[in-house]
């Protein structure tokens, strides 16, 4: 009798127990010269099946402790019209960026972002990972922001810098508020919010050329948008997006008037 079939003789069988892993059970199963291929295969998948259930657990756990620890960060960056009064402000992405990053390494996250090739606009990913292995994402696609008359390079920074807050904000639910630097007790008016702004961001995206120039020489960008019209302009383009896609000679000839 040969020395492997003497060991596999006096192995004594596998039970499971709690203090068992699958892992455990996969390697003993190896072990064995008459392993059942297949039977290690379904034990893998079970063995992965469990591990990502965990990482998304300890993922949901640090998140929700993280939560009470992001900071309230304020808005430093405005939008001016051509008279330079301030329409909207918001909180520039390396405010954002510098406040969350200690909180985010103290329990175990990284937030990174891809900006993957797209024939819709300018697209921007966030992923947010945790240490255990868990990740989760959210994207958004925008035209350039071509407001404030910047170049086609700065156009496509300050998309994929908008890109970052709202995808951040998205994954993180972190707050920002307004902030009156000057001091001069100036009126605001209200305007869109992230959300919102991202809303039409992707509807104008979806319009024609001369829709999106129109657009641009009324509004600017789509966070400069009055909240008051937001209503009617979503109509709008909702409209504009259902003519253009359903009867592209069509929307042109609607844009012509």
């Amino acid at each position: 009798m040969s020395t492997v079939a003497t060991v596999e003789r006096n192995t004594p069988p596998v039970v499971i127990g709690e203090a068992a892993t699958i892992l455990q059970i996969i390697q003993q199963v190896a072990m064995s010269p008459n392993a059942d291929i297949d039977k290690m295969e379904r034990l893998m998948v079970m063995h992965r099946s469990i591990q990502a259930e965990q990482a998304k657990q300890q993922f949901d756990e640090a998140l929700a402790q993280m939560q009470e620890e992001l900071p309230v960060i304020g808005e430093r960056g405005g939008i001016k019209d051509k008279n330079g009064r301030i329409q909207s402000t918001y909180a520039l992405w390396e405010d954002i960026n510098e406040m969350i990053k200690p909180v985010l390494a103290r329990h175990g996250f990284a937030l990174s972002f891809r900006t993957p090739r797209s024939e819709r606009g300018i697209e921007v990913e966030g992923v947010l990972s945790h240490r255990a292995g868990h990740r989760e994402t959210t994207s958004l696609v925008l035209p350039a922001d071509t407001s404030g008359s910047k170049n086609g390079v700065q156009a496509v920074a300050s998309s994929v810098s908008y890109g970052k807050r709202y995808t951040a904000g998205a994954l993180l639910n972190f707050t920002t508020t307004g902030e009156d630097d000057d001091g001069n007790g100036a009126v605001v008016t209200p305007r869109v919010t992230s959300v919102q702004a991202a809303q039409l961001a992707m509807l104008l995206e979806r319009c024609s050329d001369k829709a999106k120039k129109a657009f641009a020489s009324i509004h600017g960008a789509p966070s400069a948008v009055e909240k008051a019209a937001f209503d009617q302009v979503l109509g709008m383009l909702s409209k504009s997006v259902k003519q253009h896609e359903s009867s592209p000679q069509e929307a042109q000839d609607a844009d012509h008037h």
